[in-house]
């Protein structure tokens, strides 16, 4: 299967790293394209699109100094697909790729994604976790989710964690994705002075 082109260039305001493609996306070429997937639907209602695009344009992200890649490129059905050397060599690759393109903020797409890359082996008990939440709207369905702006940095680049998008996230309603995405949206915006 085809490998998902990355959208990347120097100087972006956003690099948005999803784990890796599913299916559908490999087949047609384009990020975030399971029919289930609201990545598209959220950058827009969230205001960080000017206008509403599908996972076709996916390359009109570069447009609004947004860019797009995954930490495993390789498309599985699921990420239990996945195994430890994909992770090892993705980190490697993600971190040349965030060192040599300077984004201003990596967005992790995905609380699992931030876990593959962050957790100790020994798994952080909650009441760790929710002291390091970033703040902000405290997701119901699971209060020690690592949303939002985090200390730690990808290849000295600030990260921040978004919500998996797939409808096959129940961890999360769609309107505490919003609320990330906008809060995403606030931070670019005061780093711009707007």
């Amino acid at each position: 299967m085809p490998r998902l082109p990355d959208h990347v260039r120097p100087g972006l305001q956003v690099l948005f790293v999803g784990i890796n493609p599913g299916i559908r996306s490999a087949e047609i070429g384009h990020h975030f394209a399971g029919h289930s997937n609201r990545f598209w639907k959220l950058l827009r209602e969230s205001g960080l699109a000017p206008e509403a695009i599908g996972p076709e344009q996916d390359r009109r992200l570069l447009e609004w100094g947004y860019g797009i890649t995954n930490l495993v490129p390789r498309a599985t059905p699921g990420i239990g697909d996945l195994r430890p050397g994909d992770y090892e060599a993705g980190r490697r690759r993600l971190a040349a790729l965030i060192r040599r393109n300077r984004p201003s903020i990596v967005a992790l797409v995905g609380v699992t994604l931030y876990r593959v890359l962050f957790a100790s082996p020994a798994r952080p008990s909650r009441a760790r976790a929710r002291e390091r939440s970033a703040s902000g709207p405290a997701p119901r369905a699971s209060s020690a989710a690592p949303l939002g702006l985090r200390e730690e940095r990808l290849a000295g680049v600030p990260v921040f964690v978004l919500p998996n998008p797939s409808g096959r996230n129940a961890n999360f309603s769609y309107v505490e994705m919003l609320a990330s995405f906008r809060a995403l949206g606030r931070l670019i915006a005061s780093r711009s002075g707007d």
